[in-house]
């Protein structure tokens, strides 16, 4: 049974979910242990979050927790494994790392008498609007199991897949908002090129991106009809659909997704 969670690493993606489920709240800040070798992190933690307790290392961490989060980056996790080795005998080890597999974790984790487990979330967890794969090859027990698809269940939506599909789950939802952050950006420039102040701007084709997924998500109408349904006979919708079309922009985002999996799979090898 969970009843302490660890943090290790709070950065971007650590803390979006840390922050994500006390904001839900799924745990109370007294069940959070967090640890990060950045001191100003750890301050800035201490002062956002002053219930959450903060560890002076790995070791101690995993002494605390019954369920440890490796939110640390991919280089990282084989020396943070082993700083907490000792401590780890029927602990829950979750990775959220890319290009971390399960049989990596086995051989990371072997004789330690730890649980493990893969998933893989995004960042609009930190505004309870992540999307996050589970991966179903697992060696933690199902109420264990459960408790962690609460956690993300906690700041947006699920998905438990088998672990052949994650280098495509890292592409279209793992990395995706850093695409979606550049077409934001570039969406603002043409506006104010047109006049529009910054401000207004960025929150026009913000909230564009937004209201636009909400149609795909709530109406389970295909996207191409949603597309038609903007596009007027003649309009000025149907003039911009064309450039995207000659510029490329659908064949430059499957291009991007597909360099994004590529890469996933070289970093398992």
């Amino acid at each position: 049974m969970i009843n302490s969670i660890g943090f290790i690493g709070v950065g971007n993606m650590g803390s979006a979910i840390l922050h994500g489920i006390v904001d839900s709240a799924y745990v109370k800040q007294s069940q959070i242990i967090a640890y990060d070798a950045s001191v100003r992190k750890m301050r800035d933690l201490g002062s956002d979050l002053p219930g959450v307790r903060l560890a002076q290392n790995c070791a101690e961490l995993a002494d605390l927790a019954d369920l440890i989060i490796l939110a640390v980056k991919p280089i990282y996790i084989q020396e943070v494994i082993e700083e907490m080795r000792s401590s780890l005998n029927g602990k829950s080890v979750l990775s959220i790392a890319a290009g971390w597999t399960t049989g990596m974790l086995e051989k990371a984790l072997r004789g330690s008498g730890a649980a493990y487990m893969r998933v893989m979330p995004n960042t609009p967890a930190l505004v309870g609007e992540g999307m996050t794969a589970l991966c179903d090859e697992t060696t933690f027990s199902k109420e264990n199991f459960d408790f962690v698809k609460g956690i993300f269940e906690s700041v947006g939506k699920t998905r438990v897949l088998p672990e052949r599909l994650f280098d495509g789950v890292i592409a279209i939802s793992g990395s995706s908002p850093a695409y979606v952050y550049m077409m934001i950006e570039a969406m603002a420039d043409a506006g104010v090129k047109e006049g529009l102040p910054r401000t207004y701007a960025y929150e026009m084709a913000a909230q564009s991106v937004l209201g636009s997924a909400l149609m795909v998500l709530s109406s389970g109408t295909h996207p191409a009809a949603l597309k038609d349904a903007v596009c007027s006979p003649g309009g000025t919708t149907i003039e911009a659909v064309e450039v995207l079309e000659k510029k490329g922009f659908r064949s430059a985002i499957m291009e991007a997704m597909n360099a994004c999996a590529e890469k996933s799979r070289e970093m398992t090898e």
